[in-house]
């Protein structure tokens, strides 16, 4: 599909043209024609190369991108999109259209998006706004910045264990029917389609059937499978269907030492939870009330910190600068690592300063921010400590000198330096061997059956000591406090871009959405800004006109 000609300059019969004074200057629409859609524009190379130079002119890809942007500033469908772009003369403004332009078919948005996410083009909307935002001197390329993850709830619905593999199984079926044409079916087939295509599971059946019922349909799903693998045509077995329902049997049951087929206590992470978006994953996150289970996906949120204050009335002057994408089982210090990776490829320098929470904050992570001049400012997760007794917190540690010193101020006999070979890893561990005999704090420190204490830490441990001890400080719980503003952030994502319910399916989709997410919250801010200051210049014009 080819492209049509483009011109970035406003037509003769512009809305803009038969009505120019209908916008007022601080009109969101007039400011998204004037600031965002020149970016959209200039980053029409990148969104051609999803269009190949033959066959039909298709729609125009910076109109489509405008489009979408306003869908999500806005919280529109594909379908109300279309009505807008037909009847609203802010959107029309906005886009550079003419009175009276023509309108296609919803689906367009799709095949739009689908080709963004083909060609690698998710972020060139976020990407090329930030950029602008740079230019306007409102992004520095280095400086302070805050960063913290939230959910996104994947579109499926939620299944027990026995519905996804009972789905998995009717969906292989169907696949099965119709690439083993001509292979003849198994005596077993039409059991197994009456069973798992035809029959609906009743749910109010006792515990002990509906555990039958999931050890049958293991066996089913195996015997399935050993017929596929005798096949003469071995592409057969690699369908997605096929190969889908080879993983969720192993997810869900395992062969005991005794050659017995069961049912697994309980799912691996990471385990498929619906057959229809096996990418989404089980994660839970907060401890206590505050605990949260889902399954989906995990997107980290970065955005710039400014240290001056704002007068009242002021909006924001931050702006968001990354958003990554993760598997809902990834931790926090691998989304650390993304999110730097994306700001260099978007041209942006590493922050000097990260605000963060604990989840992100280890004793090689603050190594190698000191290594590279650079502060994570987040508080290190407590040691693990048994009721009643001491926790490494309770030991001074010093690494080099490899030496521990104990509560009652006694040193370490002995450290050994452990290197794991196939993570290169390393640890440190410090025995206390005879001075524990006759402690008085001995009942504090040893277990049952204990004859010395142990001490086993990281090679970093020092910077995690060190942490754990700054974060006692004023000073520290001062500076912690601008990361608190990113959960505000979060909270308008959520509730004016839509971000905590996936509109796709498949984490690529889903990485879409949420970097138009970003660029819309990017967009309402700078012209929330760009109205401020227009009323601000338009104040200060009036005071200078009375007092003169």
């Amino acid at each position: 599909m080819s492209l049509p000609a483009f011109s970035a300059q406003s037509a003769l019969f512009a809305t803009a043209a038969l009505q120019p004074n209908y916008f007022a200057p601080t009109d969101r629409y007039r400011l998204f024609g004037q600031k965002i859609y020149p970016l959209l524009s200039a980053a029409r190379p990148h969104l051609a190369q999803a269009y190949s130079v033959k066959g039909r002119p298709g729609i125009e890809p910076v109109l489509l991108a405008g489009i979408t942007l306003l869908q999500f500033l806005e919280g529109m469908p594909d379908r109300q999109a279309l009505e807008m772009l037909r009847y609203h003369a802010g959107w029309n403004f906005a886009l550079n259209r003419s009175l009276g332009d023509g309108c296609f078919h919803p689906t367009v948005l799709v095949y739009f998006r689908d080709r963004l996410v083909q060609q690698g083009q998710s972020r060139v909307v976020f990407g090329q706004i930030l950029e602008g935002l740079v230019e306007a001197g409102l992004v520095a390329r280095q400086g302070r910045q805050r960063l913290d993850s939230t959910q996104v709830l994947g579109l499926v619905s939620r299944m027990s264990r026995l519905e996804c593999v009972r789905e998995t199984l009717r969906l292989a079926l169907q696949e099965l029917a119709s690439s083993t044409v001509g292979f003849g079916r198994p005596a077993f087939w039409s059991e197994l389609e009456e069973r798992y295509v035809q029959t609906k599971l009743d749910y109010r059946l006792e515990a002990n059937v509906l555990k039958d019922k999931m050890n049958q349909a293991g066996l089913d799903g195996l015997k399935l499978l050993d017929w596929v693998g005798q096949l003469s045509n071995p592409q057969i077995a690699q369908g997605p269907q096929v190969s889908l329902l080879r993983r969720v049997l192993e997810e869900n049951f395992e062969t005991d030492a005794q050659g017995t087929f069961q049912q697994r206590a309980a799912q691996p992470a990471g385990a498929v939870h619906n057959p229809h978006e096996p990418q989404a994953q089980w994660a839970a996150k907060g401890r206590g009330k505050h605990r949260k289970e889902a399954v989906g996906y995990k997107v980290q949120v970065a955005e710039t910190v400014k240290d001056t204050p704002r007068p009242a009335g002021e909006p924001t002057a931050n702006f968001i600068t990354a958003m990554v994408t993760q598997p809902a089982t990834a931790s926090d210090e691998a989304g650390l690592v993304a999110v730097e990776a994306e700001l260099a490829q978007v041209g942006l320098d590493q922050p000097s300063h990260w605000h963060v929470d604990g989840a992100y904050v280890s004793g090689e992570i603050l190594a190698q921010a000191q290594a590279e001049g650079r502060a994570i400012i987040g508080p290190a997760q407590p040691a693990p400590k048994k009721e009643g007794r001491f926790s490494v917190e309770d030991f001074q540690i010093h690494i080099q000198e490899r030496q521990a010193t104990c509560p009652v101020g006694k040193t370490n006999t002995q450290c050994s330096r452990l290197e794991e070979e196939a993570t290169g890893k390393v640890t440190c561990r410090f025995e206390f061997s005879t001075q524990c005999h006759d402690c008085p704090l001995r009942a504090q420190c040893l277990g049952p059956g204990q004859k010395h204490r142990t001490v086993t830490v990281t090679q970093y441990h020092d910077f995690l000591q060190a942490r754990r001890q700054e974060q006692k400080t004023e000073a520290f719980e001062k500076e912690q406090q601008k990361r608190n503003a990113i959960e505000g952030t979060q909270s308008e994502l959520v509730r004016g871009h839509g971000l905590r319910q996936a509109r796709y399916r498949g984490q690529a989709k889903v990485r879409l959405q949420n970097y138009f997410a970003g660029a819309a919250c990017n967009a309402k801010r700078w012209i929330k800004r760009i109205v401020w200051e227009i009323k601000q210049a338009s104040t200060g014009a009036k005071l200078a006109v009375a007092s003169g």
